[in-house]
């Protein structure tokens, strides 16, 4: 167990410290020139923009959209539960794509509207397709903080005076707090890291600058420095999360037990409610549906693009498969050293497996540049070295469940077992994983299912000629080959779309 632990470990830590090292090899003063530029404090400004204007556009979207799914008497709200899930399954990118159909010579809204509608753009732009992609994962927190938090609360500040917006402000949001601070802070770390979107709406984030400077300049020491600037912003973001979140009490400390949700009644404001639920899912969900679908009919693939498309997929699952059955057993070895044999080596362990996941896509790739070239030459721009970029930045997806799966079950199952003849190996696979298997699972299937729409790895560290689906849509959206686009885009949309329904009917199942 211990040995691909320690591989994974390695993995995350030894290209952040070949970054760190080529970073100093500048003189002092061509670091303090390239640090200090104006151009680097524009990056940030414009950084933490986006993602503070993402963070706003998500907490509008998600918050209101939660409760009157959970505490209202809205009709459909298991069906537009599903719906605000469903918005997962399209990648940012594709969103960006079809945000920038709707203008243009042959946009959606231009032939609509039978006037030029221009294309959504920068800042504006960047922060509509990141928020309609990211807000499932507030929504999902606050959902679930929401059926959880027990109505006698609420009842007890009404009967003290409170009106209904007082309860809201006063008891409901105060208890939202870990939820929203939980979903707030995935949502930044991936707005971070991301790079398809702001590269397709031409905004000068970090991620899009980094990938620019990589791939026009001789000398990559700036590109090296913005890429630890911009892990600091991340490691900050993560640190602040527990300082935000204090130490305040949220269980409940009385006797009895938990109250039965009570749904409210909208009355007159139900019309207003169905439309923003209406407006929220239909902008999320049916948009990039009617845009993928105007360019297929405007446009039919033919043969030969559709082969193209099986083509993609095949290459994109030659390693997208692979980093998830790793993935899956690096995650099984960190969560086991974890959880049986708690210690310092352990610990360290399973944080470096933690940071590969909030390291920004782009600086881990630049980082396993940098180590390639200069250790292994032979494995740069290799299927190999994509693979375990993969592992190490998806492993903590794959840690949680299978962690939480392993703290239920004793560890004197293993012991008797072992006392009854068994090897260590043999009483693990025979008694423990068994129980553990559909966590391994699922962990599995998350790992896929995120590996198959992977952008900025596969971008920059594929084999030249090593065309993903993902790499198919976003050279061709930013050559403005939007007909073309199409079809790769459609393709992971139902992938994923595929995979989000299955890992909601096996909830409904559960």
């Amino acid at each position: 167990m211990l040995i691909p632990a320690a591989a994974v470990g390695i993995g995350t830590f030894v290209p952040l410290l070949y970054l760190a090292l080529r970073a100093l090899e500048a003189e002092p003063a061509t670091v303090a020139r390239l640090v200090w530029r104006p151009r680097t404090w524009q990056l940030l400004l414009n950084t933490l923009s986006l993602t503070g204007g993402v963070l706003l556009l998500t907490s509008a979207m998600a918050v209101p959209l939660a409760w009157l799914l959970v505490r209202s008497d809205l009709r459909g709200r298991r069906l537009a539960t599903i719906l605000a899930v469903v918005p997962l399954a399209i990648p940012g990118y594709v969103v960006a794509y079809a945000l920038i159909s709707l203008g243009g010579n042959q946009g959606f809204l231009t032939n609509l509207l039978g006037s030029p509608v221009a294309r959504p753009t920068g800042f504006l732009g960047a922060v509509a397709a990141l928020s309609l992609y990211t807000f499932p994962y507030l929504f999902l927190n606050v959902r679930a903080a929401l059926l959880g938090l027990d109505p006698a609360l609420e009842e007890s500040a009404r009967s003290l005076g409170y009106g209904n917006r007082q309860v809201f402000r006063h008891v409901i949001l105060p208890q939202l707090r870990p939820a929203m601070l939980a979903g707030a802070l995935v949502i930044a770390l991936y707005v971070l890291g991301d790079f398809g979107v702001v590269a397709l709406m031409r905004y000068e984030a970090f991620s899009y600058a980094i990938y620019l400077q990589y791939a026009s300049a001789f000398d990559r020491t700036y590109a090296a420095w913005l890429s630890l600037i911009l892990l600091a912003i991340t490691l900050a973001i993560v640190a602040s999360e527990g300082r935000l979140l204090g130490r305040r009490r949220y269980a409940r400390v009385g006797s009895g037990t938990q109250r039965a949700v009570v749904t409210t009644r909208l009355g007159r404001w139900a019309p207003i409610a169905y439309a923003y639920v209406s407006l929220v899912i239909g902008v999320a969900v049916g948009l990039p549906a009617l845009v993928l679908g105007y360019w297929l009919i405007l446009a039919p693939p033919g043969s030969g693009a559709w082969s193209s498309v099986a083509e993609a997929f095949a290459r994109t699952a030659s390693v997208a498969a692979p980093a998830a059955v790793l993935t899956a057993a690096a995650a099984m070895s960190v969560a086991y050293l974890g959880t049986r044999f708690a210690g310092a080596a352990s610990r360290v362990i399973e944080r470096l497996a933690y940071l590969g996941y909030a390291i920004p896509p782009v600086s881990l790739a630049l980082a396993l540049v940098f180590f390639s070239l200069r250790s292994v030459p032979w494995l740069y721009q290799t299927r190999t070295l994509l693979v375990g970029a993969y592992v190490v930045s998806f492993l903590a997806l794959a840690i949680g469940p299978i962690r939480s799966a392993l703290l239920q079950v004793p560890a004197r199952l293993e012991e008797a077992a072992r006392s009854l003849g068994r090897r260590p190996f043999a009483a693990f696979f025979q008694v423990t994983f068994p129980v553990i298997r559909r966590p391994v699972v699922a962990g599995t299937a998350l790992v896929l299912l995120v590996a198959m729409k992977e952008l900025p790895l596969t971008y920059l560290l594929a084999p030249t000629g090593f065309t993903t689906l993902a790499v198919r849509v976003f050279s061709r959206t930013s050559e403005g080959m939007l007909a073309e686009a199409a079809p790769f885009a459609l393709a992971i949309v139902l992938f994923s779309s595929a995979f989000v329904g299955l890992l909601i009917s096996y909830e409904g199942r559960r």
